[in-house]
């Protein structure tokens, strides 16, 4: 106010504040709120949050906490990425008995706005305070962490899955249908398929309970009831796809095919509504596609031109069916360079885009891109096409880094390794600085 030669009603009219609130504010009579602060520091031409650091250590440290004026602060800071200030609120108030509950509450609404940094902070805390105790609230903490701890790196995610499965079981029934098909989607993303295996078939058999369950349910309690993210047939239907996955995998073409055929048959599912013929839709368009690739993995060769007919025009199966296609190349020594040519923009846009596309989350396309160029460079290597083949490996060993994906960095290094002797200069510098680049990861 001296600074800019201001009285205290034109300081209140700039702060769009009534000038007896801020003559009591500014006389130490009244306290502040987190809103009354944000609009005196905008008054004074300073961005909102300038002065957050200093209100926690000279006023909310200072007085008996308040959730009232606590709970809109660590809001705010949410939303300006001050994840410091949310630390040093919450540590003052975890010194306090029964803010856990209020804390938790808070984590949620800032995990539905999708401000999942801070609501981490929130979630560990309450973890930590209710670590011996068996409740429902520890489990959602930590199954909200695994989630928000789901990310680019595989290593992590899988500490982060290892960490969370001890937990679904406290989760109620329903909840416990999202989290089995979390768990069982990030192993599957990292290929420990005993893991997807036992997650898939717990999944498959509570869907089942809750499904007959509703079924007989009277009408008027089925308004009431929790509802689960999709219809709860889908997730036996989905614990099938899985377990088809696994045989695959273990290369039992035969039994996979017997769980294909078993999603792929919804016809049992009463409800006819919009979202049911939708699931039921893409179930059955699921099925025929695997049924393609377990019949090309198995050396059924002729399904290769309907299988490629079949995720031509499906975006989201693009990727995973050239994985198919190049995999099965290699197998069984085919030659698909008409395919990879038809696809050939496709396969470099690939390059530097992974979200998620459809039911396939983030982490599922890395995993399979990863998997695709790695089969791309055998694929070439065994053409004696050594340039294209080092290219993709070296594509491979980068993008395997970055995701700290171990298992194939190794087959990275197996693969150049083998094929050194053809390695130009050039590409032996691009893989040393690639392999410095391991080592300064600690991967």
């Amino acid at each position: 106010m001296k600074d800019h030669d201001l009285i205290l009603s034109d300081l209140a009219r700039e702060a769009e504040m009534n000038p007896g609130t801020m003559s009591s504010i500014i006389n130490g009579n009244r306290t502040l709120s987190v809103d009354q602060l944000d609009r005196i520091t905008q008054a004074m031409g300073y961005p909102v949050g300038y002065y957050y650091e200093r209100y926690v250590s000279e006023y909310l440290a200072e007085a008996n906490p308040n959730w009232r004026r606590m709970s809109p602060f660590i809001h705010n800071c949410a939303k300006l990425n001050k994840l410091d200030c949310i630390h040093d609120v919450v540590n003052l108030l975890m010194d306090k008995l029964g803010y856990s509950e209020s804390l938790f509450e808070l984590a949620e609404e800032l995990f539905r706005e999708g401000l999942y940094e801070a609501a981490t902070i929130l979630y560990e805390n309450v973890a930590m305070s209710e670590k011996k105790q068996y409740s429902e609230r520890l489990a959602i903490c930590q199954y909200r962490l695994f989630q928000t701890r789901q990310g680019d790196n595989q290593e992590k995610n899988y500490e982060a899955a290892v960490q969370f499965e001890i937990y679904v079981d406290r989760l109620d029934e329903i909840e416990q249908l999202d989290a089995l098909k979390d768990l069982a989607n990030t192993y599957r993303s990292l290929r420990k398929w005993d893991k997807v295996e036992l997650f898939a078939k717990a999944l498959g058999d509570k869907a089942k309970i809750q499904y007959n369950m509703e079924q007989q349910r009277h009408p008027s309690k089925k308004e009431n009831a929790k509802k689960p993210s999709f219809p709860l047939f889908a997730y036996w239907a989905f614990s099938h796809l899985l377990r088809d996955e696994v045989c695959e995998a273990h290369k039992d073409y035969e039994k996979a095919l017997q769980h294909t055929y078993t999603y792929g048959d919804l016809s049992w599912v009463k409800e006819t509504d919009e979202i049911t013929m939708e699931w039921k839709r893409r179930y059955k368009e699921w099925a025929e596609a695997n049924a393609y690739v377990n019949k090309l993995h198995a050396g059924e060769i002729g399904v290769l031109n309907d299988y490629v007919a079949f995720f031509s025009s499906r975006k989201e199966e693009t990727l995973p069916g050239l994985d198919n296609v190049i995999e099965a190349a290699n197998r069984f020594n085919l030659n698909v360079d008409h395919i990879l040519n038809k696809f050939q923009t496709g396969i470099l846009a690939m390059r530097d885009k992974h979200e998620g596309v459809g039911v396939y989350n983030k982490q599922f396309i890395i995993e399979r891109y990863v998997h695709f160029i790695f089969e791309l460079a055998v694929y070439y290597f065994n053409k004696n096409n050594f340039a294209d083949g080092f290219t993709f490996l070296l594509s491979c060993l980068e993008k395997s880094t970055l995701v700290n994906n171990k298992s194939y960095i190794i087959k990275c290094v197996k693969l150049y390794e083998s094929y050194l002797e053809y390695a130009s200069f050039e590409t032996k510098a691009a893989y040393r600085n690639l392999i410095n680049k391991v080592d300064e990861d600690g991967a």
